[in-house]
């Protein structure tokens, strides 16, 4: 699949409901365009339950992680990117940090997060998965579309292309 948020935005924002994330996340992973459904989940320092997920098989799908914008530790590590991709994850949004960036540069997948951390998350397994969740502008629910390139993160209620 090909696309350009760019292209996306001038094609639909007329006739679809388009959310545009505001520019706040750095690029990680091999993929710098990646797409696909919608899986949300809200934690707070605790990756358990990203773990849980990551451990589905899937196709063509997002995980979008509300961590509510923590730099205190990291969610996300090379381990869990790798397992993400074994199991068919087209890209991860992280809102908080990730760690082992150059592990993840070197996977084929997406992941956007607000920054590195070097410490891991706790281990509680507390969190809410596919609930709304709001950050960056955008309203994320399970089942919406989530497309994303260098120019930005776009997220539409039905699929685009």
């Amino acid at each position: 699949m090909s696309f350009k948020t760019p292209d996306l935005c001038d094609q639909y924002s007329d006739t679809h409901h388009l959310q545009i994330a505001e520019p706040l996340f750095r690029q990680f992973g091999k993929k710098s365009t990646f797409s696909g459904r919608v899986t949300t989940l809200k934690v707070f320092e605790d990756n358990v339950l990203i773990r849980q997920i990551l451990e589905e098989k899937v196709e063509d799908r997002v995980l979008v992680i509300d961590g509510g914008g923590s730099h205190r530790c990291a969610l996300l590590g090379g381990n869990l990117a790798k397992l993400a991709c074994d199991n068919g994850w087209q890209g991860l949004i992280v809102y908080g940090c990730i760690r082992d960036s150059v592990e993840i540069n070197a996977l084929p997948i997406g992941v956007r997060a607000l920054h590195t951390h070097p410490l891991k998350s706790h281990k509680r397994g507390t969190g809410d998965r596919d609930s709304l969740i709001t950050f960056a502008g955008v309203n994320f629910r399970t089942g919406y579309y989530l497309y994303a390139d260098e120019d930005g993160i776009l997220v539409a209620d039905e699929k685009l292309v």
